[in-house]
């Protein structure tokens, strides 16, 4: 049940793609470029990571649901690698249950918006330097899939 059409017949179920579709073109709005399924060295992959145009380094993790963010325990461990978190989250979604060390974004297929800023946490030049190095090459590998 991962089709909009799904997500619409059943208002309880938010396609988790179209609300990273939503908060990237939030990102992108604000001057980031976001990648999808954007791994660390860890092996943690992140739904969203969004490089800003002075080198701000920005987290989204995307909840589907209730059962998706409480079975999400890696989500704290994303703060290590960015200077801002936050949660994209439907309208449906209940906020109170999300935690206050991150932002908010609410969003649908088609756009989002903040609800509440991450509070700011930037990581150390050496970090910065590896993740961004990291973010290029991915970009770069996936940009060269495209080609024939």
């Amino acid at each position: 049940m991962n089709s909009p059409l799904a997500s619409a017949l059943n208002p309880a179920i938010d396609d988790a793609r179209l609300l990273a579709r939503g908060a990237a073109r939030l990102l992108y709005d604000m001057g980031y470029t976001a990648i999808p399924e954007f791994s660390f060295k860890t092996g943690r992959r992140a739904d969203l990571f969004a490089l800003g145009p002075k080198g701000e380094m920005t987290v989204v993790e995307v909840k589907s649901g209730i059962a998706d963010f409480r079975a999400d325990t890696k989500w704290m461990e994303y703060r290590d690698w960015c200077d801002r978190l936050y949660f994209a989250v439907s309208t449906r979604f209940p906020q109170d249950i999300l935690p206050e060390q991150a932002g908010l974004i609410i969003a649908d297929g088609f756009g989002a918006a903040i609800v509440r800023e991450s509070p700011h946490d930037p990581i150390n030049a050496a970090r910065r330097k590896s993740v961004m190095l990291r973010f290029a090459r991915c970009a770069a590998e996936r940009l060269g899939r495209l080609e024939p």
